[in-house]
C-alpha cells in the first residue's frame, strides 16, 4: 500500500497507486480490486478520497472511447468478448466462473446502464434536509400509520445531493444560461438579454430539462398563484392531508416538505397518510409480465363503481397491502342493492303522506325525540346517534376500513335487518304511529346517506335526491342544499342516545335471534310459525315483553306467544336462558320425522368434526404455523372457530330431539 505500479495498457503505460480503502471487503476473493471511478459510483467515491484520475473507456454511444487502445470503437459487449479471447491467447486467464452480481438496466427497455462521468446541475440539499427532518419530529407534519416516520428519517439522515437535470426531449429548461463569449454562468427567472460579466448578448440556454420531481415538489404552491401572495394560497395553504404511496416517501413526500418550508416557510401538509398496495389474490404484486392485472375497469362494469369502492375502503387495514380478489366485491353490491331496496321501501311509505313525517324528521335532526316514540324508534335514532360518532372519529383517525365496517354493520344489521321490518308494524296499523315511524325512516336513511356519501358518493347521491324531494316535498325541500356533496356531514347529536332502548331492543333481539338460530338447527322453514313460551322473573323484563309481544311474534314468527306467570318448563322444548328471560318452545309436533332428523345431524356433526381435527392437526404442526402466510394461518384459526360453534349448535339439537325420541 502506498506504492505506484508501473502498468502496460493498451492507451500506454499507467501510472497505478496502490490504496487501501475500507469499501473494499479483504475475505472476499483476493482481497484486491481495480478501481474505476469514472465508471462506479462506488469508485467514484474512493476515486474522490484518494484524488484518483478519471479515465472513461466507455463513450455515451455504448462504444469504448481512445483511452481502450486498439480496442477503440467497439461496442462494450463486443469488447468484454474480445479481451478475455486476447487473455486467453495470451495465457493470462486463470479461470472463468458464474458470479452474480447487481447490473443496473433501463426500467423500459431492459439495456443494461453504463454509469458514466458527466456534467450535471445539482440542489445542494443539506440546508433543505435540516428543516424538513425537523418538521416531522416535532409534529408539524405527521405519517399514519407513524412508523412511515423511521422511513422518512432514514432517507433525510443520509441524504445526498440532488441531481436535478435530466437529459430528456421534453420537460421545464434548466434557467441557467451560459455566455458564450466569457464561459460566465447566468441563472435568471426571466430570459437575460446580455452577459452581467462581459455585457455581451450571446447567451445560450441549458439544454438539459429538470427532474419531474424537482416541479412536482414546488406543486402544492405553485398551482396557488405562487410567488404572488394570492388568496387561493392563503386559504389552501398548507393543505390538511397527502394520500399517497410509500413508494414515493422520498421521491416526493421529502421534497415537497423541504421545497415547501424553503419558499413558504410552513410545511405543504399537516397530515401525510401512507395506503398499501392493491396486490392480486395470492398477494403478488401486479405486473402485466406476471400477467396478473385486474382491470378496474373491467370490476367497474360488472360490479358497480360504489360497490368497488366500498370493497376497498373496507380492505384497507392501517398502511396493510390489499389481496384483491374480485369475487370479495361481490358482498358490497349486494350492500348496494340491500340500501336500494331499503330506500324504495322509505319512499314507497313517505310518498304522498302528507306533512306530519318530515316535520317528525325535522325535530329529530334538531335533536328533538318525539314524546311518543316507541321502543324500536329510541333504538334506531340511539344506534345511528352512536353509528355517527364512531364514523367521525374513525374517519378522523384514517381508519377508513373501520368507517366503512362500522357503516355496513349500521345499514345493513341494524337498520335493514330490524328496523325497517319492526316498521312494518306500525305502517302497516296506520294512524300517528305511521306518521312518526315515516318521520324515523326518513331522518336515519337521510342521515345514513350522507355518512356514506365519501365513500359511495354516485348511489348515495342519486337515493338522497329522491328522499329530499318526495320525504319533504318540493316546499320544504328547497332548504336543502342542491347536491349531498356540500350538505353537512353529519355529528353526533347527543340528546337521542339511549341506553335503557338499547338495552331493552337488545334483549328482544336476543329472544327473536334464539328462535331464529332454532328454525335453522331444525331445518324448519323460516315461514313455519311456533308457539313459545316465555318467564321473566323481574317486573321490568315482563312488562317489555307484554309491551313488545306484537313485535316479537311478528319478527321471531311465533304463533302463540305465552307469557307465563312461574317457570313452568313444558316436556319436550328447547329451552335458552336471555338474560332474566326463560324461552321455551315446544317441539312435539314440530318435527315430522324425528328419527330421519337425528340421522341428518348425526352425519353432518360427523363432518364437522373430521374438519375440526384436520384443522387442529394443521394448527398444531409447526412446519405451517410458523412458515405459511401470517393471513393463512388466521383464516385457519378462523375457520376452527366457526367449526366448534357448528359443533355445539348441532350438539344442543341432537340433545333436543333424543329428548323427544325418549
Amino acid at each position: 500500500v502506498g506504492q505506484t505500479l508501473a502498468v502496460e495498457t493498451e492507451s500506454g503505460t499507467l501510472q497505478l497507486p496502490v490504496i487501501a480503502d475500507p469499501a473494499v471487503d479483504p475475505s472476499f476473493g483476493t482481497g484486491v480490486v481495480k478501481v474505476t471511478p469514472a465508471h462506479d459510483p462506488a469508485d467514484w467515491e474512493m476515486g474522490q478520497r484518494h484524488g484518483l484520475a478519471l479515465r472513461s473507456v466507455v463513450g455515451t454511444d455504448g462504444r469504448m472511447t481512445a483511452e481502450a487502445g486498439r480496442y477503440a470503437g467497439l461496442d462494450r459487449f463486443e469488447c468484454r468478448r474480445r479481451i478475455v479471447e486476447d487473455l486467453r491467447a495470451l495465457g493470462l486467464l486463470e479461470r472463468e466462473e458464474p458470479y452474480r452480481h447487481r447490473v443496473g438496466v433501463c426500467y423500459r427497455c431492459g439495456t443494461v446502464v453504463e454509469p458514466l462521468v458527466s456534467r450535471q446541475w445539482f440542489v445542494r440539499i443539506q440546508p433543505l434536509a435540516l428543516p424538513a427532518t425537523a418538521a416531522v419530529r416535532d409534529g408539524r407534519t405527521r405519517f399514519i400509520p407513524k412508523q412511515w416516520e423511521n422511513t422518512y428519517f432514514a432517507w433525510m439522515e443520509n441524504i445526498r445531493d440532488w441531481c436535478i437535470s435530466r437529459q430528456l426531449w421534453w420537460g421545464h429548461r434548466i434557467p441557467v444560461w451560459t455566455c458564450e463569449g466569457c464561459g460566465e454562468t447566468v441563472v435568471a427567472r426571466d430570459d437575460p438579454t446580455e452577459c452581467p460579466a462581459c455585457r455581451g448578448a450571446a447567451l445560450v440556454q441549458e439544454a438539459d430539462v429538470l427532474d419531474t420531481w424537482f416541479s412536482s415538489a414546488l406543486w402544492p404552491f405553485s398551482t396557488l398563484g405562487w410567488p404572488e401572495r394570492t388568496a387561493d394560497l392563503a386559504r389552501y395553504y398548507p393543505t390538511s392531508v397527502l394520500v399517497t404511496g410509500f413508494d414515493i416517501i422520498f421521491f416526493w413526500v421529502a421534497r415537497m416538505v423541504m421545497m415547501g418550508l424553503r419558499f413558504t416557510g410552513d410545511v405543504p401538509f399537516r397530515d401525510v397518510y401512507i395506503h398499501g398496495l392493491i396486490r392480486d389474490p395470492l398477494g403478488q404484486k401486479m405486473s402485466k409480465s406476471k400477467g396478473n392485472v385486474i382491470d378496474p375497469l373491467g370490476l367497474l362494469d360488472t360490479y358497480g363503481t360504489d360497490a368497488l369502492r366500498f370493497a376497498l375502503a373496507a380492505f384497507v387495514g392501517m398502511g396493510r397491502d390489499i389481496k384483491l380478489a374480485p369475487e370479495r366485491i361481490e358482498g358490497y353490491r349486494n350492500f348496494a342493492n340491500k340500501l336500494w331496496n331499503a330506500a324504495r321501501f322509505v319512499l314507497m311509505n313517505v310518498e304522498g303522506a302528507g306533512s306530519a313525517a318530515p316535520a317528525v324528521a325535522d325535530t329529530l335532526s334538531r335533536g328533538e325525540r318525539p314524546p311518543d316514540a316507541a321502543l324500536p324508534d329510541r333504538w334506531i335514532l340511539s344506534r345511528l346517534e352512536r353509528a355517527t360518532a364512531e364514523v367521525r372519529e374513525a374517519l378522523d383517525a384514517y381508519r377508513f376500513n373501520d368507517a366503512a365496517v362500522r357503516l355496513y354493520q349500521f345499514t345493513w344489521n341494524e337498520f335493514c335487518d330490524w328496523y325497517v321490518e319492526a316498521a312494518k308494524i306500525p305502517l302497516g296499523a296506520g294512524g300517528a304511529a305511521a306518521e312518526r315511524t315515516r318521520g324515523v325512516l326518513l331522518h336515519v336513511l337521510e342521515r345514513l346517506l350522507r355518512l356514506l356519501h365519501p365513500i359511495m358518493p354516485f348511489i348515495s347521491e342519486e337515493i338522497w335526491q329522491a328522499v329530499v324531494a318526495e320525504g319533504w316535498g318540493a316546499a320544504r325541500a328547497a332548504r336543502f342544499p342542491p347536491s349531498i356533496m356540500v350538505a353537512e356531514y353529519p355529528h353526533p347529536l347527543g340528546t337521542l342516545l339511549d341506553d335503557a332502548a338499547e338495552a331493552d331492543m337488545g334483549r328482544l333481539m336476543a329472544l327473536v335471534r334464539a328462535v331464529r338460530n332454532l328454525r335453522s338447527e331444525l331445518n324448519l322453514p323460516p315461514s313455519r310459525r311456533l308457539a313459545a313460551e316465555v318467564f321473566a322473573a323481574d317486573a321490568a323484563a315482563r312488562r317489555l315483553l307484554e309491551a313488545a309481544s306484537e313485535l316479537i311474534t311478528t319478527l321471531a314468527r311465533i304463533d302463540p306467544l305465552t307469557l307465563l306467570d312461574t317457570p313452568t318448563r313444558p316436556r319436550h322444548a328447547a329451552i335458552e336462558t336471555l338474560d332474566g328471560i326463560e324461552l321455551y318452545v315446544p317441539l312435539a309436533g314440530v318435527v315430522d320425522d324425528v328419527g330421519g332428523e337425528l340421522r341428518r345431524l348425526e352425519r353432518e356433526l360427523a363432518k364437522v368434526e373430521d374438519e375440526l381435527g384436520a384443522t387442529a392437526a394443521k394448527l398444531r404442526n409447526p412446519q405451517f404455523t410458523e412458515k405459511a402466510p401470517e393471513e393463512v394461518v388466521e383464516e385457519v384459526r378462523a375457520k376452527g372457530v366457526q367449526l366448534e360453534e357448528r359443533r355445539a349448535a348441532l350438539g344442543r339439537s341432537l340433545e333436543r330431539l333424543r329428548g323427544m325420541e325418549a
